[in-house]
């Protein structure tokens, strides 16, 4: 249990762990948040799958289209006509055409015959039987770099996303045939076929078979092929690129969250301790006021200040409630007491008689007293459990004056004694067909009714008997009004507003003293302000300014 004067201990937990963090949590979250949705489409854009097979395809039309040439000049310049008019391969011719069409390009060209022999390869000089084969060095190695070791690593991961290690790879065997080759086997049957392969360096290896033909027969089958590194270097660049653009926007990116973060946080965590400092001390303490912001932690701000202010009036309130209640208790207790004591000394029957009426009077008076402190204490908790529920006003008033005038006709016993009891007259400013739904406003129904009988029992003790007690209800606008107008005395000057004061006793004259506790037009202001409503008195006068009533009206929103 916290005693009021451990202020300090019971605000330093809040206070402990907010020291003992070097990052906020919510600044770790803002900065996930906000690198997380970076992340995203920056892993999108390292992907390029779409785009590299966009540029696998375009090299592979590139390839078609050489080899369409290359195999046309074959066709046309490699391949003579036997004297018996066959067509035959002119080898020597065409591993020079092949040579000199493929000098200037990246390509490799070789030529397979029908019966599947290599017999021209553009890599490859001399004759069939003694083949050098020419190989290009690679270029002198470099030491690689953090950023080079960055790019093998994501080729390596999006490599295996893509599928890349799922293509065949490219083996070329020392004595090459056409049976090693399926797309050359495929261009046999005048098929021109296109392949991707892996190279053992992790990249591609690009082919294209056709068939080098003349008057639509079959001589020979030429395969294209070349290197994919274009490819894979384009991919890598743009790779490069995105990953540069990256690490840019990530240090903008971590730069706004921290700042976005230390706009939340700060003032985040001086409202905590603010409020546990509120939570545990004693004296007046203020939330900051962060308004000026206009944003929701400046409302938040707004509403705590708010809060502590009324929290802080509500302890007032308690406390002049409490001292209010005791005095009002001392009153009847002292009498009580008195009489008691008395009664004990005197040996009079009447007497005695006398003042056992003055202890049962106080007693009644006690009662009523403490069941009316207790519903006006409960009040607020009652309202924030109860729910609203629709309540037709008119219809709510004509039943509660027609039980008060049933209860005068049973006290009187159907007579009109002592002039008359004052009457009602209850006046709907709506047509009868509107009125349940014109009259309507969301309200605890048994609360509603206690603020009018409350009212109703008020402008019946205040007025004169034989006298007509109006009561107007009219729809103005978004509120249902309500005026209840009596013939009384009115109320003195200056107390308009002290009506509604606790305890506040203004009673007629002719009223027996202790009937009333003075808590019913209290609790029935705060009745009506926890509807959103008002409530408010005044004094009917007429053309010479006289007095001639007092008129209480009750304004509840719709």
């Amino acid at each position: 249990m916290i005693e009021p004067g451990d202020s300090q201990s019971a605000s330093s937990p809040v206070q402990a762990r907010a020291t003992r963090r070097l990052i906020s949590p919510l600044t770790l979250r803002i900065l996930a948040v906000n690198i997380l949705a970076l992340a995203i489409p920056v892993v999108g854009l390292l992907y390029l799958g779409p785009y590299q097979d966009g540029l696998l395809d375009a090299e592979l039309d590139g390839l078609r289209r050489q080899s369409d040439i290359f195999a046309g000049a074959l066709g046309e310049g490699a391949i003579r006509t036997q004297p018996d008019g066959a067509q035959a391969l002119n080898i020597l011719h065409a591993r020079n055409m092949i040579r000199r069409l493929t000098a200037a390009t990246p390509v490799r060209a070789r030529l397979f015959l029908t019966n599947g022999e290599l017999v021209a390869d553009s890599r490859s000089v001399g004759g069939r039987d003694r083949m050098v084969q020419i190989f290009e060095l690679s270029p002198p190695h470099e030491s690689s770099t953090s950023v080079e070791h960055l790019m093998d690593m994501l080729d390596w991961v999006f490599d295996a996303l893509q599928g890349v290690r799922d293509l065949d790879l490219y083996q070329e065997p020392q004595r090459q045939s056409i049976r090693d080759y399926p797309e050359a086997m495929s261009a046999l049957s005048g098929d021109v076929t296109g392949v991707v392969r892996a190279d053992r360096d992790g990249g591609y290896m690009l082919s294209v078979a056709m068939p080098v033909q003349r008057f639509h027969q079959v001589i020979g089958v030429l395969m294209v092929s070349k290197s994919g590194a274009e490819v894979r270097q384009t991919i890598r660049d743009v790779r490069l690129v995105v990953v540069e653009l990256f690490a840019i926007a990530l240090v903008i990116t971590v730069l706004l969250s921290l700042y976005l973060a230390g706009a939340i946080a700060r003032p985040m965590r001086r409202l905590a301790a603010a409020a546990a400092q509120v939570r545990g001390g004693r004296e007046l303490l203020e939330i900051p006021d962060l308004t000026h912001r206009g944003d929701e932690i400046g409302d938040l701000s707004g509403a705590l200040r708010d809060m502590t202010s009324a929290l802080y009036l509500r302890i007032d309130a308690i406390e002049r409630f409490a001292a209010d209640v005791s005095h009002e208790i001392k009153n009847p207790l002292t009498s009580l007491r008195s009489a008691v004591e008395t009664a004990a000394r005197i040996t009079d029957p009447a007497q005695q008689k006398q003042l056992m009426a003055i202890i049962q009077e106080d007693v009644q008076r006690l009662d009523r007293l403490i069941t009316d402190i207790s519903d006006y204490s409960r009040l607020d908790a009652e309202l924030s459990r109860e729910s609203m529920s629709p309540v037709d006003i008119g219809g709510l008033l004509k039943a509660l004056v027609d039980i008060h005038a049933a209860a005068h006709d049973e006290d009187s016993g159907g007579d009109d004694v002592a002039g008359g009891v004052p009457r009602f007259r209850v006046h709907i400013a709506v047509g009868e067909e509107d009125a349940e739904t014109a009259l309507t406003v969301p309200g605890w129904e048994g609360r509603l009714v206690q603020v009018f009988r409350n009212l109703i029992a008020n402008a019946d003790s205040f007025a004169i008997p034989g006298t007509t007690i109006d009561i107007e209800v009219a729809r103005r606008g978004a509120i249902v009004e309500t005026v209840i107008s009596d013939t009384g005395p009115g109320l003195p000057d200056g107390k308009l507003d002290a009506v509604f004061d606790r305890f506040y006793s203004e009673r007629p004259a002719s009223e027996k003293f202790g009937m009333h506790s003075g808590l019913g037009l209290s609790i029935s202001r705060q009745i009506v302000e926890a509807h959103g409503g008002s409530i408010h008195a005044d004094n009917r006068r007429g053309e010479n300014g006289v007095i001639m009533g007092a008129r209480f009206t009750v304004r509840l929103p719709i």
